[in-house]
């Protein structure tokens, strides 16, 4: 089985629990519930690009999930170290023959952080909340509902699809029931998504929640998404100094899971890679994330503890057919043809790092050994750049400044190769350099300003529409596809598709079409991400998914 090729992938990731700590740190006495280890201090984490907000629902990016996981709870999780499922809030969660309608027995006796019972009517709340938005603005930034649920009450976005979301019911406080329009291959796997964390249904009033703004090119969000964030997790929200650059977690004492082993989390966003690099040898921070691929071996050499996720991931260079000359097959098809990938791979890659021929790894179901691969072929390239008497193009390459993410340490390096290949076959490039939140997300997701841009994804579950789907399963601003209706419909239908070797066999041909027909972007790479923490702290568990919860972490 392909899923068991994953979790063999991902073993060793779960049976290393990193002893991790931080020198300087004041530490307590406590000892922790249930533990017995002396507990206590501060563990400070090094962030590489600032969150948008603190609202789950309007976030996609993992800079804005760090924190976000620490504070909020899931009905179903991954298990530590893994990409199997668990009950979180849910104990345990059942579907009907037709996979339409799930049933989640929830836990009891959780609270919220403001003292208020979860039960399964502040389950029904969040999905009703999600499901009713209002605005535009507010949709446009829910990336994640849109790519699981379609639509909402009423489609005010642009791009958004039909509904698969029909009803929730408190059927009483510890049975919620969830009804769909129609199956759909991302559950139960969805349920696991940060994104789709449940948050106090009284904060979430009180603080306006759902006040979404859009200022020209710029969102503002609510008091609850940036001052008052409320969820159920083992930290509490302690506050965002924006000018020190610092998300400050307390420990909740009150947790129903495994309670925080520290008194206190810093999240402190060091945007360069070399500061987080020196902060780390300093003693101030004691873990940082996605290292440099050349400065992996020396952090070891040193005594850090320098961990290699399985890469469960992909980076891809994106067409914004918006550009008519990008319309044309064989314009992408020469822009594949162009990239030297395999030379990106070995000069600028994480060890490990594979060139992609596809857009999801390949442990992931539907994946088609036999798709059109693109090697290296410049004089191709020239070629079908003749034929489709494309003389003279002018490209807008945006690329993301201030953030490393799992598959793609060095966006300015990377962008430096590739657009290096391109100029090499008489395509001119001009490079927009834009800070990752707040610039280059909106203005490639949202506004769709590129021509072509990098981007990639780090899996939230095994499922082919948790990559190939999210990426091309309806029409997005990104990519500039809303003609692409042959694609939407056959993506539409595999993820639809409930009898096994069925669904493995219509996703085999998507990626197929994808790669020969469609090519709505170029796959780059498969890499692993590292995260490097000092030799003092316990209890970090890698994830595959880059989905650490810091609350088995202890310090010193």
């Amino acid at each position: 089985m392909q899923a068991d090729r994953l979790k063999a992938a991902v073993a060793l990731a779960a049976a290393a629990a990193l002893a991790v700590g931080a020198s300087g740190c004041a530490k307590s006495e406590r000892d922790d519930e249930g533990g017995g280890a002396k507990t206590g201090g501060t563990f400070v984490f090094a962030g590489a690009g600032d969150p948008k907000n603190f609202d789950p629902i309007f976030n996609d990016d993992g800079e804005s999930f760090r924190p976000i996981r620490q504070m909020y709870d899931t009905l179903i999780q991954n298990k530590p170290g893994t990409a199997d499922l668990q009950g979180a809030l849910a104990e345990s969660w059942e579907h009907d023959a037709e996979g339409k309608v799930w049933t989640f027995k929830l836990r009891k006796g959780v609270k919220f952080h403001d003292g208020t019972d979860f039960n399964a009517a502040a389950v029904c709340f969040n999905f009703d909340r999600w499901f009713n938005m209002k605005g535009a603005a507010a949709q446009s930034q829910m990336i994640y509902y849109s790519d699981v649920f379609g639509g909402f009450a009423k489609n005010e976005a642009e791009g958004v699809g039909q509904p698969v979301y029909n009803k929730c019911e408190a059927k009483d406080d510890g049975t919620a029931v969830v009804t769909m329009n129609q199956y759909k291959g991302a559950f139960p796997g969805a349920f696991a998504l940060t994104a789709l964390s449940i948050a106090s249904p009284e904060a979430l009033k009180k603080y306006d929640a759902d006040a979404v703004k859009q200022n020209g090119d710029s969102f503002e969000y609510s008091a609850f998404a940036n001052e008052h964030p409320v969820g159920t997790g083992p930290f509490t929200f302690g506050g965002w100094d924006k000018a020190k650059g610092e998300i400050t977690l307390n420990r909740n004492p009150d947790y129903w899971g495994e309670k925080a082993k520290v008194d206190k989390l810093v999240i402190k966003v060091i945007k360069d890679e070399n500061t987080r690099k020196q902060e780390l040898r300093a003693g101030t921070v004691q873990g940082i994330d996605f290292p440099a691929p050349a400065d992996r071996k020396a952090l070891s050499g040193e005594g850090f503890q320098v961990l290699d996720r399985p890469a469960f991931n992909i980076l891809y260079l994106g067409f914004n057919q918006k550009n008519p000359k990008l319309k044309d097959l064989r314009v992408r098809q020469a822009i594949a043809y162009a990239l030297n990938r395999q030379q990106l791979v070995q000069t600028k890659g994480p060890g490990g790092t594979k060139v992609a021929d596809e857009f999801m790894p390949d442990t992931v179901l539907g994946y088609a050994s036999d798709v059109q691969k693109y090697e290296y072929n410049p004089e191709k390239a020239k070629q079908l750049l003749k034929d489709a008497g494309v003389q003279n193009l002018t490209l807008n390459f945006y690329y993301p400044t201030d953030v490393s993410r799992p598959y793609m340490p060095n966006p300015q390096e990377i962008f430096t190769v590739l657009a290096n290949d391109l100029q090499a076959v008489g395509i001119k490039v001009n490079g927009v350099a834009r800070p990752w939140n707040g610039g280059y997300k909106d203005d490639v997701q949202q506004f769709g300003k590129q021509d072509l841009h990098i981007l990639g994804w780090t899996g939230d579950y095994n499922d082919p529409g948790n990559f190939v789907g999210t990426f091309f399963g309806r029409a997005k601003v990104e990519f500039g596809d809303q003609a692409m209706t042959e694609m939407f419909d056959a993506i539409t239908k595999a993820d639809g598709t409930v009898d096994e070797a069925g669904k493995k066999a219509a996703w085999e041909q998507v990626n197929r079409d994808i790669a020969a027909k469609w090519l709505p972007a170029v796959p780059i790479w498969h890499a692993p991400p590292a995260i490097v923490v000092t030799k003092d702290v316990k209890g970090l568990v890698a994830s595959p998914l880059t989905d650490e919860r810091f609350n088995t972490v202890s310090v010193g």
